[in-house]
């Protein structure tokens, strides 16, 4: 019996029950919620003792089992109703298990007031399979928690390193232009992810349907979010403008041989996802996709969907994080790269060196591959792709914000500490975590 269990202010967690433990270890003297995909049950229990440490240990064991269909969410005291759902997605081979430490600070500070998802849609091998691909999976597992919790009115999106061009990807598919109805509700706006084969079956053809045409619209200047009004769009150490170029990928030390070699062989690796990060994927018909992601076009309405976030920031590692670049992760030209610096801005927060307003700028974009030789990313191309899509995502206002882990123990593991993916080895980046709290929720 799998459920998604409630028990007071506790974590709302996919569960398999391991046959080592008996159904009464899981209940408590309280409303327990039992929920399925279908529906919602709540039942009252007489006070029966419990073992809360077989409580915990069965839990994570069951979260570490999981497949990837499952996620958790750090919920809401049975009976509340949050109005903010805070999605978190994961960057490569991650889980939603990585912003466990992220999750649970959002629940002690905001209490009932957000409900806390973090995706699970793309785990472990499945960040393989492309950003489109990924984006779709995200969209069509926040339409179903849209659906299934009532009354939810808000949206924002944290997300770490590849997870930011999923949650990129994702929110060209959910954007709602003003005074529209859910773009999910059209039986043809869904494109080339019905051509992948990595899609699930079940999501070809299920993923437009009308699930949402009774949800509440919100009403906002710049359009919705799945019906929703969009808040917060955070990215934490993402690659941006992907991962070609001089030191976009820092393991590769800036060498020029290695950099000339990585687009080549990434999609050996990290499969379609290595051809959209070094843009090797555009052809006679299509630029690269990062490219493409600048734009509203048929594939997606991503620039709108950005626009229509109250406030969108990028936090970036200075030093110290060898899988994504400052510049990238920070949407910089070369010659826009500021000092660095390690003093702290506030001694509240002992690793945020910089903090500043980007306001949006104003240009056009071509929407062809004419003008790039097919549209494949080769020599000069690169660099003409590299400030389009600088150009193309400064259209909107950003709020930078730089991370230095100078001095730290941790500092070696930056690219992980930023976003304390355990708190074992990462707990030293938790004021990163503390200055997104303080400043966006």
């Amino acid at each position: 019996m799998r459920l998604t269990m409630a028990i007071n202010n506790c974590i709302f967690l996919p569960l398999q029950l391991p046959s080592s433990l008996k159904s009464k270890d899981y209940i408590q003297s309280s409303n327990v919620v039992l929920r399925n995909n279908k529906q919602s049950q709540k039942f009252k229990f007489k006070t029966i003792s419990t073992n809360s440490s077989n409580i915990h240990k069965a839990t994570m064991a069951s979260l570490r089992s999981s497949d990837s269909k499952n996620h958790f969410t750090i919920g809401v005291t049975p009976g509340a109703h949050p109005e903010h759902l805070v999605v978190l997605v994961n960057g490569i081979i991650g889980s939603a298990e990585n912003w466990r430490f992220a999750a649970e600070q959002f629940k002690l500070k905001l209490a009932d007031t957000v409900l806390i998802h973090c995706s699970a849609s793309n785990s472990a091998l499945k960040t393989f399979h492309g950003v489109d691909v990924m984006g779709h999976r995200l969209a069509k597992e926040v339409q179903s928690v849209i659906r299934e919790i009532p009354g939810v009115t808000k949206i924002s999106f944290l997300a770490h390193s590849l997870g930011g061009l999923i949650a990129r990807y994702a929110i060209g598919q959910l954007y709602n232009p003003p005074n529209e109805t859910n773009v999910l509700e059209n039986e043809d706006n869904n494109t080339s992810h019905k051509e992948d084969d990595d899609v699930d079956g079940d999501q070809q053809g299920e993923y437009n349907k009308p699930h949402l045409k009774n949800l509440p619209q919100a009403s906002t200047s710049y359009g919705t979010m799945a019906g929703l009004e969009p808040a917060n769009f955070i990215t934490v150490a993402t690659p941006h403008l992907g991962s070609r170029g001089s030191r976009q990928l820092p393991f590769l030390l800036g060498l020029a041989p290695f950099e000339k070699i990585a687009p080549l062989v990434a999609h050996w690796f990290v499969g379609k996802t290595g051809r959209h990060l070094f843009l090797t994927d555009g052809d006679s018909n299509h630029l690269p996709l990062l490219r493409r992601m600048v734009t509203d076009c048929d594939e997606g309405k991503f620039i709108s969907a950005l626009r229509a976030f109250r406030q969108r920031t990028l936090y970036a590692n200075v030093l110290y994080d060898y899988m994504v670049g400052w510049q990238t992760s920070s949407i910089r030209r070369a010659s826009e790269m500021p000092q660095i610096k390690h003093e702290p801005i506030s001694p509240n927060y002992p690793h945020i060196v910089r903090d500043e307003e980007l306001p949006p700028c104003s240009i056009s974009l071509p929407s062809t591959s004419n003008m790039y030789e097919g549209g494949r990313c080769i020599g000069r191309n690169f660099n003409i792709f590299e400030e389009e899509m600088v150009s193309g995502l400064q259209q909107v206002s950003w709020r930078r914000v730089d991370v230095s882990f100078v001095g730290a123990t941790s500092r070696f593991l930056a690219h992980n500490t930023i976003q304390v993916k355990t708190s074992t080895f990462h707990r030293e980046g938790a004021d990163v975590i503390y200055h997104i709290l303080d400043n966006h929720f």
